[in-house]
């Protein structure tokens, strides 16, 4: 479990690193070692070998002592261009190689330390280089190999359990400045999700941004920002489930009431007035969509639109039956309409709920219009593409705010009229993506706004079997 933890892991990836960096710097101290080692031993066989001057007769004891406290065979010392045997004892085997020490590169050293401590069998060597405090020119010795390797293996396992406590140090105090300074602030962070994730409708649970690192801070702020428009996006909810049941509630009796007047239009209907008999027939339109609306809002309530009836029936009749609407609600202001859908264009979906969505997205646009005070022009084309039927409502009103784009579709999500509810795109759009098809906001700005609405072919082929047959062919 440790080792899975954030700390654990940081403990063995710092001892790993801090051990790596002490093996890299393992060869050269090694190298080093075996350089001084010869070194000294060249500096003892100068010294004894001064005895020798001092004296030019000494008994041979005295010389195996000074050979044997060299830790050499033989040491030849080069004064006045004459090279001499100094000190001599009888050598067990060949000389297997000689080192120069004056001019070794840290390269060679390098490679001469490996090969020895690779080369178990002892070896006589030879050892040349430039005597102490100007005793000579050049100082040379031979010498067994046996000791230096055993010296330089202990050194380096004393190096090596240095590394070792080292990395162990080191690896405790970067796990308790982990705690500290990384690990608690994550567990923070982790405790206040929980906390949220338990009761999101109370604000208090919403973490404040306190972490000094900063990339704790950018995913406290993250976080923070998440949470307030989970908190958002709860509340509206709650309120638009509570704005459905109302709407639920009032819908029995207010279909009862446009019961009652359909009845008083089917008798006005009867009327042999011109202009009634030309009113009456929008009238029961009305009427009728009013109805159809009211038992819907029972699925509404469940923030739920109901599955649309799909059939095939002609786009201009929806569009000049939406327009012929707003020209109505328009009264006196100063908006031209212009229709230009081709007359035998057919498409195949909910008939109701098409008039809903183009009858929501002129709607906005009159108001839109009417808000600036102005005249204003609003256009509804339609056409069919290979994939795709596509309507187009396009105004010349004055654009949408920046803060609206970014929530558009949302529920509540109104332009800053006081009149508004921002429900009419929200219900759009989802009646649209029910038909497979998407609601999308093409351009808007200071020129005006421009919606599409693209319902896909798919459906024609999908619901229509001869159609289906006749494409398979």
């Amino acid at each position: 479990m440790f080792l899975n933890s954030l700390s654990g892991r940081f403990l063995i990836l710092t001892a790993a690193v801090v051990m790596l960096a002490e093996v890299l710097i393992f060869v050269p101290s090694v190298s080093r070692y075996r350089e001084d080692y010869l070194a000294s031993r060249l500096e003892r066989a100068q010294i004894a070998s001064l005895a020798l001057l001092a004296d030019d007769m000494i008994a041979p004891e005295l010389e195996a002592e000074l050979l044997e406290n060299a830790e050499v065979y033989n040491v030849v010392l080069r004064r006045d261009e004459a090279r001499e045997l100094m000190l001599s004892s009888p050598v067990p085997m060949a000389v297997a190689d000689s080192f120069d020490l004056r001019d070794a590169s840290m390269w060679s050293l390098m490679r001469d330390a490996l090969e020895r401590l690779a080369t178990a069998e002892p070896e006589v060597i030879r050892v040349i280089g430039d005597p102490v405090r100007a005793g000579g020119l050049v100082i040379e010795v031979t010498m067994n190999t046996e000791k230096l390797r055993m010296a330089m293996i202990d050194y380096g396992l004393r190096i090596l359990l240095i590394s070792a406590v080292i990395s162990a140090f080191t690896g405790v105090l970067l796990y308790l400045a982990v705690q500290v300074l990384m690990v608690r602030p994550i567990r923070k962070v982790v405790d206040n999700m929980k906390s949220y994730a338990a009761a999101p409708d109370d604000t208090r649970q919403i973490i404040a941004p306190s972490s000094g690192v900063l990339e704790l801070r950018e995913a406290e702020e993250a976080l923070h920002d998440l949470q307030e428009h989970l908190s958002t996006a709860l509340k509206q909810r709650e309120r638009l489930a509570a704005l459905g049941g109302a709407v639920a509630r009032i819908s029995h009796d207010l279909r009862n009431i446009l019961t009652t007047a359909q009845l008083f239009a089917d008798r006005v209907e009867m009327s042999g007035d011109p202009g009634v008999q030309r009113t009456v027939p929008k009238l029961m339109d009305s009427i009728s969509r009013a109805v159809n609306l009211c038992e819907s809002t029972l699925a509404f309530g469940r923030a739920e639109e109901p599955a649309p009836r799909l059939s095939r029936f002609p786009l201009a009749g929806v569009v000049s039956d939406v327009v012929e609407s707003e020209q109505l609600a328009a009264g006196d202001h100063d908006i031209s309409y212009a229709e230009d859908v081709p007359t035998g264009l057919l498409v195949r979906a909910d008939e109701e709920q098409l008039y809903r969505v183009l009858r929501n997205l002129v709607r906005n646009a009159r108001q839109a219009i009417q808000s600036t005070g102005v005249g204003g022009a609003i256009s509804v084309s339609g056409q069919e593409t290979a994939e795709d039927w596509v309507i187009r409502v396009e105004d010349n009103g004055p654009g949408l705010p920046q803060k609206v784009k970014d929530i558009l579709f949302q529920p509540f999500a109104t332009s800053g009229r006081k009149d508004g509810s921002g429900l009419g795109l929200a219900i759009a759009a989802e009646l649209v993506k029910n038909h497979g098809g998407r609601l999308e906001l093409e351009r808007t700005g200071p020129e005006g706004t421009v919606f599409a609405i693209c319902l896909p072919r798919g459906l024609e082929t999908l619901a229509d079997p001869a159609t289906a047959r006749e494409a398979a062919q």
